[in-house]
Order: C-alpha cells, then sequence, then structure tokens
C-alpha cells in the first residue's frame, strides 16, 4: 500500500529525527561536562529506540495471519474434515475458508485471523501473529517520546540558566528550533502510542479484537480468561515478553494444518 509505505517510512525518519537531536544537541555536547548523566541516558535512549526500530520491522514483516485465497473448494474442505454438521463460513472477496474471529481487510485483499485493525504506520494488519510486536512498538515508541521530551525540557531549562552558546554545538537559533520540533513531535506520538497502547492491552485483557469492539459482535468464541488471553498473545510470562526477537505461543499443529499458508 503506497500510503501505508510513507507512513512507515516516516515512522523510520521521526525516530532518525529524534536520534540526530538527543544525540547531536544533547547529550555528546555534555559527555565532557556531565559524563555520567550523557553515558546513562545515551544508553537508555538507544535501547528503546533501537527496540522500537525492531518492533515495526517485526510488525510490519510478519504475517499477521493471512487465511490462504482460494481454498473454499470442495477439494480442500474434505481434507480438513471438519465434523459432520459443522457451518464453514466462506469469504466472497477472497474466496477463502474464514476462521473463526477472521476479517477480510480491503488494503491487504485478505482474511485475517483474530485481526484487531489495519495500521498505516507499519503498513501492514494487526493479527494473530504480530499484535504482540505491535503492543512492544507502541510502548517502545512512547518509552522514547516520553524520554525525548524530558531531556528537550531539561536542556532548554539548562540552556536558559547558563549561556546559550555553551550547551549546544549548534547557533542559539538552530538550536531552539530543532528543541522545539523535538518536543512536539515527542509529545505528540507519545499521547498518539499510549492510547493505542492503552487500547491494545485492553482488547487484549477483554480476548476483543479492535473490529470485534467497533462492530459490537457478540461473542460465539469461548472467552478465555484474562491471563489466558494475555498468555496467547505474549506467551507464557518471563523478560522475553519484552523482546521483538522471540515468537508468541506457537500454534497447535491442527491449527498450523487447516490455515497454513
Amino acid at each position: 500500500d503506497i500510503c501505508g509505505l510513507i507512513c512507515a517510512l516516516l515512522t523510520w525518519l521521526l525516530i532518525l529525527y529524534a536520534e540526530f537531536v538527543v544525540m547531536m544537541v544533547m547529550l555528546l555536547p555534555g559527555v565532557s561536562t556531565y559524563p555520567i548523566y550523557s553515558y546513562i541516558n545515551i544508553l537508555i535512549f538507544q535501547c528503546f529506540a533501537f527496540l522500537a526500530f525492531a518492533s515495526h520491522l517485526r510488525t510490519m514483516f510478519t504475517d499477521p495471519g493471512a487465511v490462504p485465497k482460494g481454498n473454499a473448494t470442495k477439494e480442500m474442505i474434505k481434507q480438513m474434515s471438519f465434523r459432520e454438521g459443522q457451518v464453514i463460513f466462506k469469504c466472497t472477496k477472497c474466496c477463502s475458508i474464514k476462521p473463526e474471529r477472521a476479517h477480510h481487510c480491503s488494503v491487504c485483499q485478505r482474511c485475517i485471523r483474530k485481526m484487531d485493525h489495519h495500521c498505516p504506520w507499519v503498513n501492514n494488519c494487526v493479527g494473530e501473529n504480530n499484535q504482540k510486536y505491535f503492543v512492544l512498538f507502541t510502548f517502545y515508541i512512547a518509552a522514547i517520546s516520553i524520554h525525548s521530551l524530558t531531556l528537550s525540557v531539561y536542556q532548554f531549562v539548562t540552556c536558559i540558566r547558563h549561556e546559550w552558546r555553551d550547551c549546544s554545538t549548534y547557533s542559539p537559533p538552530a538550536t531552539v528550533v530543532l528543541l522545539l520540533f523535538l518536543i512536539a513531535e515527542a509529545l505528540l506520538f507519545a499521547i498518539f502510542t499510549l492510547v493505542m497502547l492503552g487500547t491494545q492491552l485492553h482488547a487484549i485483557w477483554n480476548d476483543e479484537t479492535g473490529i470485534e469492539q467497533l462492530k459490537k459482535e457478540q461473542a460465539r468464541w469461548v472467552r478465555k480468561s484474562r491471563w489466558k488471553s494475555i498468555q496467547s498473545v505474549f506467551g507464557r510470562f518471563s523478560i522475553l515478553w519484552f523482546s521483538p526477537f522471540t515468537q508468541p505461543s506457537p500454534k497447535t499443529k491442527l491449527e498450523s494444518y487447516l490455515y497454513s499458508v
């Protein structure tokens, strides 16, 4: 999707801009004067920025749970050995067998298992297989936004109390413009991503996707307990919950067979 590609590119550029201002305007010039403060904040910011970037890429390039197109044939239905009298739902738009809680995405032109929504910022749907990465993306973007906002306000206070020419390697007007733009960016995306993060966690907590909430669908599925619902997205509780490099709990062999591409 062209709009999605532009949004994804814009996301990377905004992260790089925050990287430039935080490192070149605020932290690196202060290494000689305040080494402990500078090194600690460099480490924190770089970790959050790397994890945010990695989470974005994982969300963008992970199959969200696309159902194979054109598998609603008599031969495939016989192979899947459905129970006698079992109701089979078909998607007329992509001619596929529609699993429970799957929805058709008009952008991706595919049915997505447990689809939450299509997000242009990651140029992909958020579904069964990549919801963990999307939650981590919103979490880490919110983290670097809050961190950048705090550093920018502190830098402003420092520059006002001391000589402007001594608090940055750039001219005072350039420093002010760079800091103001970063503050605006950080404030906007902190609010936006925190709202998205809260929405996602609320949906996972209640075992209900964004589309199901929007359409006010009655739960035809057996709702998981809140803890089981969280585990279905993040896996068993461990520090790996916060890693974009580990996959959620694998699906059962039956699920993999029925809906593998």
